[in-house]
């Protein structure tokens, strides 16, 4: 067998204060998604300032709901330590509550903007499951989020993973599936997904946030029932069965489920949001096409009610140029447009 090799958690040290490969890893995430997000806001007119600042609160949101939404349900382990409430590097956040936490942000700070929350949630889109992509290595660096154990040979000879993740991989003399790897590859092809899809003209707007929502939701619930340290809760005997039998097709290709504490519960708490997410977002999209209320396009031009009244008179704001990435077509005025109509005449 390789030498084990475990990442050292801390990246650098700047006197007393340690710098964690958690927090690096979670700050690249964000910027490599505020990247993404800026240049497709550009093909919109709408200044990189408003996601720049929408980062500076949404981060912290998402962090706060994250782990607000882990101690919940896991509080019998912070009761009587409430201080390692405070101590994220260690881990101990759940996706679904940071998501919680950036959405309420969200919709505040681009109600106060003047823009509409599903165009915006539309662009952003794409960046959030970058980051999520990013950010699951940062489980990776501290050995957790992984899923049950299996044999040393799996991970070589049949996902052929190079050393330094089959290494880490090696909790406590037992190697574990890298559910984290799971997600984050599950999260890139779903990248490459909404990448296309919003070139699409067939899209509506909040079509593509809801896109993303279905996505996730599926390669979570059945990567989700793989781990070892899901949150769980106790539910009705048939609510364990359902969610086992839509799992049955994971158990046929010879996976196993990780072990669920049963102090926590009997049902997996992601794979229940999972669900109940997928069949929420579905409705969504199905009942605004069928009600004629889903008539504004991803493609369609955004734009903010804040705009000053004196330029909404005689400004025309028009929306992206069809299949140019960066560029914006430019705001017209209706004297221009006069004028060019005047020349092809």
């Amino acid at each position: 067998m390789d030498t084990l090799l475990l990442l050292n958690p801390i990246a650098f040290s700047i006197g007393a204060l340690k710098v964690h490969w958690y927090g690096l890893i979670l700050g690249t995430a964000a910027l490599v998604g505020l990247l993404l997000v800026i240049r497709e806001g550009k093909r919109y007119n709408i200044p990189q300032e408003v996601f720049m600042d929408m980062v500076l609160l949404g981060v912290p949101s998402a962090i706060i709901g994250a782990r607000i939404y882990y101690v919940a349900f896991r509080w019998d382990d912070y009761k009587d330590n409430f201080w390692d409430v405070f101590k994220i590097w260690n881990g101990g956040i759940a996706i679904y509550g940071a998501l919680i936490g950036a959405i309420i942000c969200a919709v505040i700070f681009f109600r106060r903007k003047g823009y509409n929350f599903w165009r915006m949630a539309d662009i952003c889109a794409p960046g959030l499951i970058v980051g999520q992509m990013i950010g699951r290595w940062g489980n990776f660096v501290n050995q957790e989020a992984y899923g049950g154990p299996v044999e040393e040979s799996f991970l070589r000879d049949k996902l052929h993973l190079p050393d330094f993740i089959v290494n880490q991989m090696n909790v406590e003399g037992v190697f574990h599936h890298p559910a984290f790897l799971y997600e984050s590859m599950w999260s890139l092809v779903g990248l490459i997904i909404l990448l296309v899809l919003r070139r699409q003209k067939f899209l509506r707007a909040g079509e593509l946030f809801m896109s993303y929502f279905i996505w996730y939701s599926i390669g979570r619930f059945f990567i989700e029932a793989l781990r070892t340290d899901s949150l769980g809760f106790q539910a009705p005997q048939w609510v364990a069965s359902m969610v086992n039998g839509l799992w049955s097709p994971m158990t046929a290709m010879g996976f196993e489920q990780g072990y669920l504490d049963p102090a926590y519960g009997n049902v997996r708490i992601s794979q229940l949001l999972a669900i109940g997410i997928i069949v929420v977002a579905v409705v969504f999209i199905v009942v605004r096409r069928m009600t004629g209320k889903a008539d504004v396009r991803y493609s369609d031009p955004i734009v903010s009610s804040k705009v000053p009244s004196e330029s909404s008179d005689d400004m025309v704001q028009t929306g992206p140029v069809a299949g140019k990435e960066d560029t914006v077509t430019p705001v017209s005025t209706k004297e221009d447009l006069k004028q060019a109509e005047e020349k092809k005449e």
